[in-house]
C-alpha cells in the first residue's frame, strides 16, 4: 500500500478536533497532489463526512485563525491562518456523494482525485498516482467539463504551473466542448487565465489554448489576428507575431530577474548576441525594474502580468485598421496599419473590462498598447532621447512607460528575429537605456522631476490669478527642467516671467 507522510501541522490538530466532534476528515485534491510532487503546500482541502462548517469553525478556534462560511447550502467553509509568516487557507467541504470514492470520482482530474486516509494510505480510485508519475493531466471523464466548463481552462493552467502534458483523450474532450467555456463567469475565466500568464512558457501555453479552441472564447479577436497578413520587415501573420512578442517579453522579464527560472526562447528567434545585449542594456536598472514589475495590482496579478497582457494585445488593432497600397511596379500591395495602436488601446480596454479587470489595470494596459510604438519613434528622432523627449514620454504614459520600454524591445526582436539590423537595434537599446535612466535615476521613479515651483509661487511672484495660464507655465517649467535648461527655483521663476511677458 502506498503511504503519504502528512506534515504534523496542520494535520495533527485537524485530526484531533475531528475526533472530538465524531466526524471523519480526509486531505484531498491539490494538496495531496503537491505533497506527492514534493512541492510546498500552502493551501489545503479537506473532505468531511458531515458538518464541515462546524469542523472548520472549531479548527479556526484551535489554530487561532479566522473562519469564513463559503457555501452554507453545500456545507463548505474556510479557515485562514498564518504559518511562518505566510497566509494559509484550509478549506473544508462535505462529501459530494454518499462516500469518499463517489466524491473523488466527481472531481476534475485524476491527479486531483486523490485522498489520504487516517493512517497515511493513499486513496486513488481513478489512477491519479500513475498519471502523476507519467507527468500527464487526465480528466476523470468527459462529464467533468460538462459539470464545470472552466475546468477546460484549468487543465491548461495545471499543465503550465506543474510542467505536465495534456493527455490526448482529455484534449479531444476539451476541443469538443471549447465553445462552452463562456458558461463560466468572466471573473473565473480571468483568474485562471492570469495564472497561465504567471507560469512558465507563456507563449507556448497561449498557443496550446488556441489549438484546443479555448483562445477564441477568451479573446475573440484571435481569428482576425491569425488571418491578418503583414508585409516586411514582419515575417508572419499578426497572431504568430503576437506569440513571438509574448515570448520575447517573458524572456526579458527573466533576464532582469523579475521572474524566476533560466531564460528560454521557444518562439522568439532573435540571435543569441541580441539577448546578451538586452541583459547588458537593462542591467543598470535591474533592481529597480524587479521592484517595479513585482508590484501587485490585485494579487496574484502584478505589473509583470500587465506587461504580458499588453504584449498579447499590442497589435489587436491591426485587423481593424488595415489598408492596402499598390506601389507602381510592385506585384503585391503594401499593407499599412495607421492608427492601429489607438484602435488597439480601445479594444484592449473593452476586453479588460469584459473580464472584470480593475480600472487601474485596464488603464495601464490600454496605455501600454497605445504607446508601444513611441520608444521606436523616440529612438529614430534626430539627437536621440533628450530630457524633454523623456519627460513628454512619461507624461503621456505615466509609470506604465516602464513596461512600454520593455514591450518595444520585445516587439522589435519579434519583428526582425534573425534579420536584426545591428545599427537599428543599437538605437532601440540606447533609447531604452535613456528612458529608463530618466525614470529611475533622474526622477526617482516618479516620471517627472521634483517641482522647483508650484502654482502659488507663480501667482505670488508674477501677480497672476488662478487659471489655465498658471498650468501652462508650470508645464513649460517642468519641460525645461527635464531638458536641463533650468535647475533652480530662481531660474524657474525667470523662465516663467519671460514666457508670461
Amino acid at each position: 500500500m502506498f503511504a503519504v507522510s502528512l506534515p504534523s501541522w496542520p494535520w495533527d490538530i485537524i485530526r484531533q478536533v475531528a475526533a472530538g466532534r465524531g466526524v471523519r476528515v480526509w486531505p484531498v485534491g491539490g494538496c495531496v497532489r503537491d505533497l506527492l510532487l514534493g512541492r510546498p503546500v500552502h493551501d489545503w482541502d479537506f473532505a468531511v463526512d458531515r458538518d464541515a462548517l462546524g469542523l472548520a469553525r472549531a479548527v479556526a478556534d484551535a489554530l487561532g485563525g479566522a473562519f469564513y462560511p463559503l457555501d452554507e447550502e453545500r456545507d463548505t467553509g474556510r479557515v485562514v491562518t498564518r504559518r511562518e509568516g505566510r497566509r494559509v487557507e484550509l478549506d473544508f467541504a462535505r462529501l459530494r456523494g454518499p462516500d469518499l470514492e463517489s466524491d473523488l470520482r466527481d472531481r476534475d482530474f485524476t491527479i486531483n482525485a486523490i485522498a489520504v486516509g487516517p493512517d497515511g494510505e493513499l486513496i486513488d480510485p481513478t489512477g491519479g498516482l500513475a498519471d502523476l508519475e507519467a507527468r500527464r493531466v487526465r480528466a476523470v471523464g468527459p462529464d467533468a467539463f460538462d459539470h464545470d466548463p472552466l475546468r477546460m481552462l484549468r487543465a491548461v493552467r495545471i499543465v503550465a504551473e506543474l510542467g505536465l502534458r495534456l493527455e490526448v483523450r482529455t484534449a479531444q474532450w476539451i476541443m469538443e466542448r471549447a465553445g462552452q467555456l463562456l458558461r463560466s463567469s468572466p471573473e473565473r475565466i480571468r483568474d485562471e487565465f492570469v495564472r497561465i500568464l504567471n507560469a512558465r512558457s507563456v507563449a507556448y501555453h497561449l498557443h496550446l489554448l488556441d489549438e484546443l479552441g479555448l483562445m477564441a472564447p477568451i479573446l475573440p479577436d484571435v481569428e482576425a489576428l491569425r488571418e491578418q497578413a503583414q508585409t516586411p520587415p514582419h515575417r508572419y501573420n499578426v497572431w504568430w507575431h503576437t506569440l513571438m512578442t509574448v515570448d520575447a517579453a517573458e524572456n526579458i522579464l527573466r533576464r532582469v530577474g523579475a521572474v524566476g527560472g533560466e531564460p528560454e526562447t521557444l518562439y522568439a528567434d532573435a540571435p543569441d548576441w541580441a539577448w546578451d545585449e538586452v541583459r547588458e542594456t537593462l542591467a543598470p536598472f535591474a533592481p529597480a525594474l524587479v521592484r517595479h514589475l513585482r508590484r501587485p495590482t490585485i494579487a496574484p496579478r502584478y505589473r509583470r502580468t500587465l506587461l504580458l497582457l499588453a504584449a498579447l494585445l499590442h497589435d489587436v488593432g491591426k485587423p481593424l485598421t488595415v489598408t492596402e497600397e499598390l506601389k507602381p511596379g510592385a506585384s503585391h500591395p503594401v499593407l499599412h496599419f495607421y492608427g492601429h495602436e489607438a484602435a488597439g488601446a480601445r479594444r484592449a480596454s473593452e476586453w479588460m473590462i469584459g473580464l472584470r479587470f480593475s480600472r487601474a489595470e485596464t488603464e495601464a494596459v490600454s496605455a501600454m498598447v497605445r504607446a508601444h510604438l513611441r520608444p521606436s519613434q523616440v529612438a529614430e528622432a534626430p539627437g536621440g532621447v533628450t530630457g524633454r523627449a523623456a519627460y513628454r514620454f512619461f507624461r503621456a504614459t505615466g509609470d506604465a512607460g516602464v513596461e512600454v520600454v520593455l514591450l518595444a524591445l520585445a516587439d522589435h526582436l519579434a519583428i526582425w528575429g534573425p534579420n536584426l539590423q545591428p545599427e537599428r537595434w543599437a538605437r532601440r537599446r540606447a533609447a531604452a537605456h535613456a528612458l529608463l535612466e530618466y525614470f529611475f535615476q533622474r526622477t526617482r521613479g516618479a516620471g517627472t522631476p521634483p517641482p522647483l515651483v508650484n502654482g502659488r509661487d507663480l501667482m505670488r511672484e508674477l501677480g497672476l490669478s488662478e487659471g489655465p495660464e498658471v498650468g501652462r507655465l508650470l508645464e513649460a517649467i517642468r519641460e525645461a527642467q527635464a531638458a536641463g535648461e533650468v535647475t533652480t527655483r530662481e531660474e524657474a521663476l525667470a523662465l516663467a516671467r519671460k514666457l508670461s511677458a
